[in-house]
């Protein structure tokens, strides 16, 4: 803003060069922010999260309102699967894009406590769905996406820079985790849920164990080392084109979305008297 001086019973607004450099500067800062990240990785996040909110939507009214949607099984449940996997394979795709960046700014010297602490964070906030899980009485959710997507960026850091080992090690986990859950395994102890052996009777409305779906992790960072490696940007950085830039302020948010979406969705459905709060 300029800086304001008094003159014949008015004020003016002076041209202050200094502040003005200053916003040059932050708006120059900003820009160049935008212009590093990829916008059809923000994008294609954007789609992942509107499939979550069509399908929280699509539960809210099978599980709260009784609509006999089938929402855990047949379609809904596939639909449920493709959007974790989108989530999960962009996860990969981007712990190889943050890489890449760290280390062209980091040549040399370990980035381990960064993804430490990047996948305790996102850890930390599945701890909470947790607990609210825990005090709303509506199931367990012990190991969902965000659990998942906080120890794969610590389990993944080793493995950063491989593509092909990260392909096959990935399409191994992968077929391990649908062998195990074929065998329909059941264990008195709570230790193995994060690798797909479920307690008996157990309500869990959100789990994602690592086995299979570290494997998709491991994929997406195979491809993002592929075709983001060394800083390429095959499709252009930016904002990108017209049409793909809300889903990109999406994509960009998803965290935040995925926590909110929920009791918002509730609460809506609600308040419209679709859905009872106390019928659950």
């Amino acid at each position: 803003m300029g800086r304001r001086v008094f003159g014949t019973g008015r004020w003016w607004l002076r041209y202050d060069p200094g502040v003005t450099m200053n916003r040059e500067a932050h708006t120059k800062r900003s820009a160049g922010k935008r212009s590093q990240r990829f916008w059809e990785v923000d994008a294609a996040r954007g789609v992942a999260i509107l499939m979550m909110v069509v399908y929280h939507l699509t539960y809210d009214l099978d599980t709260f309102g009784g609509y006999g949607i089938s929402s855990t099984s047949g379609f809904w449940a596939y639909f449920a699967d493709a959007t974790a996997f989108s989530f999960l394979f962009l996860v990969g795709v981007s712990l190889a894009i943050s890489h890449a960046k760290a280390r062209a700014r980091r040549p040399e010297g370990s980035l381990f406590v960064k993804y430490l602490m990047r996948g305790l964070v996102v850890l930390g906030w599945g701890l909470v769905l947790t607990a609210v899980s825990l005090v709303l009485g509506m199931g367990v959710i012990a190991f969902g996406i965000l659990h998942l997507i906080g120890v794969s960026i610590i389990l993944a850091y080793p493995l950063l820079n491989l593509r092909l080992p990260n392909l096959v090690l990935g399409l191994a986990v992968v077929a391990v985790g649908i062998y195990i859950q074929t065998l329909d395994l059941v264990s008195g102890s709570p230790w193995l849920l994060p690798f797909g052996v479920v307690p008996e009777g157990l309500l869990m409305p959100d789990y994602r164990p690592l086995l299979p779906w570290f494997g998709v992790v491991l994929i997406g960072l195979f491809v993002g080392n592929v075709v983001y490696g060394s800083g390429r940007a095959p499709f252009g950085r930016g904002a990108g084109p017209r049409l793909a830039r809300p889903l990109g302020v999406l994509g960009r948010w998803s965290l935040v979305i995925y926590l909110v979406h929920q009791p918002l969705l509730i609460a809506m459905l609600a308040a419209l008297g679709i859905i009872r709060i106390g019928s659950f």
